[in-house]
């Protein structure tokens, strides 16, 4: 009897072991599948541990009871052990029912939320899907850039082609991170050429995929930067005899990745931490990734050895130097397309032949030496030798770009030319056309300036031409620096045919010519003199100029604001210039004479400023309160009114105080923290929840598998068009998408500048100007709104690379140039898309991180423009981030899934704490209130605030109680029949 008692015991902590190594493998198994997917980082298991740790401590603490008490009795009666094990198995169920409901509904909800999202996103129709596709084609079409067509070779007949290099077996479709494309169903460069009628050699695709089948990844966590190239030994003597029997055609595919968490490697000899390059020997020391390496050199002289005709296509969004293109004899044509999405190939080989005429033209400016641009030693790592803060200095100033090229070398076309390969603007075509500009027409009260060009096809076949408005603003020594040439506006004509015109009308204030002068508190001002209004071909020839005169220099202050200003600008930003070290930054004055000084490198033993690291919004300062101000707001206040009712009120109405009352502060908490791919629902004010999903190139979702909807072209071949319409189609599209998905926030439109070609997020970002961004992206913010569909310009701002992002990124910089360059995409979203919703930046404007900057937020983005609606942080990681801080400084919701790492504001007996967290609460609703979510036929009064998930789980959790009672019934009747029935 006693070994019997004793061989159950065992066979009952077997049992639990089972079960608990069980457990522990399949979660083991899903934490490193979610980690591989680039769904979580370790900091995100930490703090998911961290939140509901809490609510699932019960499970292990009853089970430990349970062995406790088989060992201890292990030797009572049958009787005894039997009731033991089964009044303990039912404990334990019903712990583990109890404790996953609480963790479910509670600390754990925003992340359930996020990972159940699929139970009530909806198909997107096939005749949507169709329609994007048809125009992610549209958009590629008129964005494919060509580069150099010597001779008129191209379009050339639909024939056999020869297709080399490696990255034409797997080409770049977009980039990595948030903006990622799927490759699901795209259309590869093979297909494309095939759709068009032309014949690939099977034999060299064969080469390349048998070399190597799959791309290196460049991630998120980690970053495998080999571009696998065969050595030129590896194509056989027979390899290339058949090929050039072939044909005497190849087009050469040359490509580079790039993606978030890691900017382009400017030194292919030192990789960052958590990056590698495998292919040992690619590259001599200080080589740049935007360079051709060895193997790629090796691989183009075989080419242009063996065949006649030789094309090359420049798969990049980062600009490369392409300096090469001009010392391979047998290079007749070049064509750029940058990220151009699942279906964007398919226009690569009606391009070669001329079904497409090309009408791209450069969103950047292409140097045939990157390091001497102004911003090459300001870029990268840099971290402070006494804090623990990183940091980048803007130190060209407003010279981003072209404005560098144009003004360094003004009126010395020599210089120019060694130092500008294709500049910004430019762009080639099957045709010609003629631009004639008319005169202006002026109204001196209003400020307007209106003008018309007439563009002509003077060529023979059909095509589309851009027009280009630059504006020269007169330019005084040392004073207010201003560039040679600023880009004004743009348009792009229909398909003309040979000999067909088009008149195409603009329309400007005066006041859009205005720079932004620090002095006296600081103002946007007209200098007199005589301004240049210009159309031109690209950034540097013009094709027409006019005159317009000021004879008296006028100030934007606050008795005399811009028209697009709610308030007038004044100095915002003083305390980003300096950080205690003496920054010098680039000027005009005397033709650039500090250039030296003003682009070198910093020190490797920068000292941050003592006053400035005691002011930084760094962990180790913030307090997690405020000041406490005021009497207590009214919270959880019993009440009728829903969202629903306040939709389509004014901001400041009565209604929205009343509607506020009625949420608890834990309400308006929750509100705040989980704002992770949703904005939580809030049952006391009738609020359903909402989808918000990223990214730039249409929604995707790290949690959502199986979304159908479009990766379209990514946003630097969208300004590669040039052209208004496609970025109001494109808005459109995912705005209809979001409708169709049930998905209402959209983690995009991102407008950040390409300040340098190493940004690693260049391919998501459209441009190097300003303006060329900022009109394509109010364009894309209207038009998903047209849908209810609420864009989240991206990302405010300044976040223009990834190295050191999560560190606490301390971004200096006059402020005249944050606002003429670094904000003015984001003040035409604002003003102009009437965007209701912004994403902050990791990184910080001086000392103070973007998204707890009152300047940025309140002063500026509300103030100044007059924004209505809600900030949220990029991905909330803890550490400078924090909500306290953030409500109290104009940031609303935290990018944060399960409310850890301060995510959730505690300081909640303090009255200037509620406020705040009022305030943010009201800008949230009031997105959500009027965006599709509560649009007619999408909400139905009184309906339930849960989401689809939860409401099944309720049901599981209803039935789980009630086998746990039928369990605990039975084992009475077993119990009674086995034991009683005896006696």
């Amino acid at each position: 009897m006693k070994k019997k008692k004793l061989r159950s015991l065992w066979i009952s902590l077997g049992v639990i072991l089972a079960f608990v190594l069980a457990v522990a493998g399949i979660g083991y198994a899903v934490i490193n599948s979610l980690k591989a997917a680039g769904v979580v980082s370790d900091r995100d298991i930490t703090n998911t541990i961290q939140v509901g740790g809490k609510n699932l401590l019960p499970i292990p603490i009853v089970l430990v009871l349970i062995i406790i008490l088989l060992i201890v009795f292990w030797k009572k009666s049958s009787k005894f052990n039997f009731l033991l094990k089964w009044e303990s198995c039912v404990a334990f169920l019903l712990t583990v029912v109890i404790s996953l409901s609480t963790m479910v509904f509670g600390p754990m909800q925003g992340l359930m939320n996020a990972n159940n999202a699929a139970s009530s996103i909806k198909k997107v129709s096939a005749s949507t899907v169709n329609k994007s596709d048809e125009l992610s084609k549209t958009i590629t079409n008129e964005g494919s850039v060509l580069l150099k067509n010597e001779n008129n070779f191209l379009p050339m007949k639909a024939g056999n082609i020869n297709v080399f290099g490696w990255a034409s077996s797997n080409p770049i479709y977009g980039g990595s991170g948030s903006g990622s494309t799927t490759t699901n169903g795209a259309v590869d460069i093979y297909q494309g050429l095939q759709m068009a009628g032309f014949k690939t050699n099977k034999q060299l695709l064969n080469f390349y995929t048998k070399y190597q089948k799959t791309r290196p990844v460049v991630g998120m966590w980690g970053a495998d930067w080999t571009l696998p190239e065969p050595e030129s030994s590896k194509y056989s003597a027979g390899l290339l005899d058949h090929a050039k029997k072939f044909s005497d055609t190849a087009l050469v595919v040359i490509a580079r990745p790039g993606g978030e968490g890691a900017d382009i490697p400017k030194d292919m000899s030192k990789m960052d931490k958590g990056q590698v390059y495998k292919n040992k020997g690619d590259w001599d020391k200080g080589q740049t990734y935007l360079e051709l390496n060895k193997r790629e050199k090796a691989m183009m002289s075989l080419v242009n050895k063996n065949f006649k005709n030789v094309v090359v296509l420049i798969n990049a969004a980062n600009t490369m130097e392409l300096g090469w293109l001009n010392d391979y004899s047998h290079i007749k044509g070049a064509i750029w397309m940058g990220g151009p999405g699942m279906k964007g190939f398919s226009s690569l080989g009606k391009i070669l032949k001329g079904e497409i005429n090309p009408s791209g033209r450069t969103a950047d400016t292409y140097a045939y030496d990157l390091k001497k641009n102004p911003s090459y030693n300001n870029f990268g790592n840099f971290m402070y030798s006494n804090a623990q803060a990183a940091y980048v200095r803007y130190t060209e100033n407003i010279y981003v770009g072209y404005k560098w090229y144009e003004t360094r070398y003004l009126n010395n076309e020599k210089a120019y030319k060694k130092a500008v390969q294709y500049a910004f603007g430019y762009g080639l075509s099957y045709t010609k056309f003629s631009q004639k500009m008319s005169d202006l027409r002026t109204d001196s009260t209003t400020g307007k300036i209106s003008f018309d060009v007439t563009v002509k096809n003077t060529g023979k076949r059909a095509g589309k031409d851009v027009v280009q408005i630059y504006y020269t603003a007169p330019y005084y020594n040392g004073e207010i620096e201003k560039a040679a040439t600023n880009l004004l506006d743009f348009g792009k004509t229909k398909s003309l045919k040979a000999g067909e015109s088009q008149k195409l009308h603009f329309t400007f204030n005066r006041e859009d010519m205005a720079s932004y002068d620090e002095a006296n508190g600081g103002a946007y001002v007209l200098d007199k003199g005589t301004y240049k209004i210009q159309v031109k071909n690209n950034s540097h020839d013009v094709i027409a100029s006019r005159d317009y005169k000021l004879a008296d220099k006028i100030t934007y202050d606050k008795n005399n604001k811009r028209s697009s200003d709610q308030s007038a600008a004044v100095n915002q930003f003083q305390d980003a210039e300096q950080d205690g070290t003496g920054i010098t930054y680039l000027s005009r004055k005397n033709n650039f004479a500090n250039y030296k000084q003003a682009t070198a490198a910093p020190s490797q033993k920068a000292v941050l400023k003592a006053s400035l690291i005691n002011s930084a919004t760094l962990a180790q300062n913030y307090k997690n309160t405020l000041p406490k101000t005021g009497s207590m707001p009214t919270t959880g206040k019993g009440g009728s009114l829903t969202l629903a009712d306040v939709r389509g009120l004014s901001y400041n109405n009565k209604k929205w105080d009343q509607l506020l009352n009625q949420m608890s502060v834990k309400d308006m908490v929750n509100l705040v923290a989980f704002g992770g791919y949703q904005t939580m629902p809030i049952k006391s004010v009738g609020k359903i929840g909402t989808h918000d999903f990223d990214g730039p190139a249409g929604f995707s979702s790290f949690f959502v598998k199986g979304l159908n909807t479009t990766s379209f072209p990514a946003a630097v071949m969208l300004a590669s068009t040039w052209n208004k319409d496609l970025a109001d189609q494109r808005g459109e599209a995912v705005g209809k998408q979001g409708k169709e998905a049930n998905i209402y926030g959209w983690y995009g439109p991102a407008m950040n500048l390409h300040r340098s070609a190493f940004g690693g997020r260049n391919f998501e970002y459209y441009s190097e100007d300003g303006t060329l961004a900022g009109k394509l992206a109010a364009k894309e913010v209207a038009g998903a709104a047209k849908y209810g569909v609420y864009a989240y310009i991206k990302h405010f701002a300044m976040n223009n690379q990834e190295t050191n992002r999560m560190l606490g990124l301390m971004t200096w910089s006059t402020e005249q140039a944050i606002r003429e360059s670094y904000l003015k995409a984001f003040e035409d979203a604002t003003k102009s898309g009437k965007a209701h919703a912004a994403m902050s930046a990791f990184n910080f404007i001086g000392n103070r991180w973007c998204g707890a900057n009152n300047a940025l937020l309140n002063k500026v983005l509300r103030g100044e423009w007059g924004f209505r609606g809600f900030v949220e942080t990029d991905y909330y990681s803890g550490g400078f981030m924090n909500a306290t801080e953030a409500i109290a400084n104009g940031n609303d919701a935290m990018l944060s899934t399960n409310g850890a790492a301060n995510a959730k504001v505690t300081d909640t007996k303090n009255p200037a704490t509620v406020k705040a967290l009022r305030t943010a609460s009201h800008n949230i609703l009031y997105t959500v209130a009027n965006s599709g979510a509560y649009a007619k036929g999408n909400y139905k009064k009184g309906q339930s605030v849960l989401w689809n998930y939860q409401q099944t789980y309720k049901n599981y959790i209803i039935s789980a109680i009630v086998v746990i009672v039928l369990i605990q019934i039975l084992g009475l009747l077993i119990f009674k029949k086995k034991y009683l029935a005896k006696n």
